[in-house]
């Protein structure tokens, strides 16, 4: 019999000591999850908040580095963006001054180029609100002592949840033992057993309540920093292209205005100094016109022209009350007949 109960005893260590090695391999790093419930009820609650915080924070600052690497890719693509841009600009402005001789397209050229230095410094302030507003907050956080300190609380919590759940063993163990064995040294033992695990649960009830205070704290501190940081993020952005847009609008409209200003400019014609004679015809202004320039013709409704041209591009060059210069051909309607007040030479 006694043979019998050395072996089962023997036994019982055996478990033990391997519930308490698969212990150990599972508190390597983090806070352990555990159903096992090793002092009561309440004691359960405070290591599932734990737990439940304990997650929440590290899925906060994954997401805090999945911020962060984006907006550092941000920034190197945006760095990238401005030397390319600064390169085009030069060579535009460069062809501008080289090519004088082609109104219409060396304008073009030096108005972009002029205007790509305000889009560069559009992309430096995005750059640095996503440096300063951003990235250094986040940084800071996910590095900072609060989060640190919490979560060592915590994980002190679960190493000590985890000696609880061995010394209630280790207390199952020495129960088993008196009842074999009443002797006074294995009461003895039970009792310095019991007499630790008394301790182990006042520890972790201060413990756990501290812990969960911490971790509560940097929960709320990490998703309102979060959700600050990642609104700066969509303003910085909404900002820079609706700036960037108003820059290449103004720039499009400019380019077309000008094309189209040069292109319905009077011509200029070179005098012509053969003794062939120009042929004319006489119009009436319908619409009033003011000269902008020396080259134009002013006109008032009702006034007499005597057209010497017509230009395919609406204008036509004319002499009315002793002035000549162009005019647009449909403010004017053509007449047959001269009238009598009127004298120009070489009419036809």
């Amino acid at each position: 019999m006694d043979a019998l109960r050395k072996q089962a005893s023997k036994l019982r260590e055996q478990v033990a000591k391997q519930q308490q090695a698969v212990i150990k391999q599972f508190s390597a790093s983090g806070y352990e999850s555990s159903e096992v419930m090793v002092i009561d009820e309440i004691e359960m609650q405070t290591h599932q908040q734990l737990e439940k915080l304990y997650r929440s924070t590290r899925s906060g600052r994954d997401f805090q580095k999945d911020l962060v690497k984006a907006a550092e890719a941000f920034s190197a693509v945006g760095y990238k963006h401005i030397e390319a841009g600064t390169k085009l600009s030069e060579d535009c402005s460069k062809y501008g001054v080289e090519n004088a001789h082609d109104q219409i397209l060396s304008k073009a050229a030096a108005i972009y180029g002029e205007a790509r230095k305000h889009v560069e410094k559009e992309q430096e302030d995005l750059n640095k609100q996503l440096f300063n507003q951003v990235l250094e907050p986040l940084r800071a956080m996910m590095g900072g002592s609060p989060l640190e300190d919490a979560r060592h609380l915590a994980q002190r919590y679960s190493k000590m949840r985890q000696d609880a759940e061995a010394q209630a063993v280790e207390i199952s163990r020495r129960q088993a033992r008196v009842r074999e064995s009443p002797i006074p040294e294995n009461v003895a033992k039970l009792h310095a057993a019991e007499s630790r695990m008394h301790e182990l649960k006042a520890n972790m009830a201060v413990l756990g309540k501290e812990a969960a205070a911490a971790l509560a704290a940097v929960e709320s501190q990490q998703q309102r920093l979060t959700f600050q940081r990642l609104v700066a993020m969509v303003e910085g952005e909404r900002i820079y292209h609706e700036r960037v847009a108003t820059i290449l609008g103004n720039i499009e409209a400019e380019i077309v205005s000008d094309k189209q200003r040069k292109e319905a400019a009077p011509p200029v014609t070179p005098l012509n100094h053969s003794s062939e004679k120009t042929k004319y015809f006489l119009a009436e202004a319908t619409h009033p016109f003011d000269a902008a320039s020396e080259k134009e013709l002013s006109l008032a409704v009702g006034d007499y022209v005597v057209v010497r041209k017509v230009n395919p591009s609406g204008w036509s060059e004319g002499e009315c009350k002793g002035r000549a210069g162009w005019f647009p051909t449909a403010y004017v309607e053509k007449r047959q007949r001269i009238p009598t007040n009127y004298t120009a030479a070489d009419v036809y």
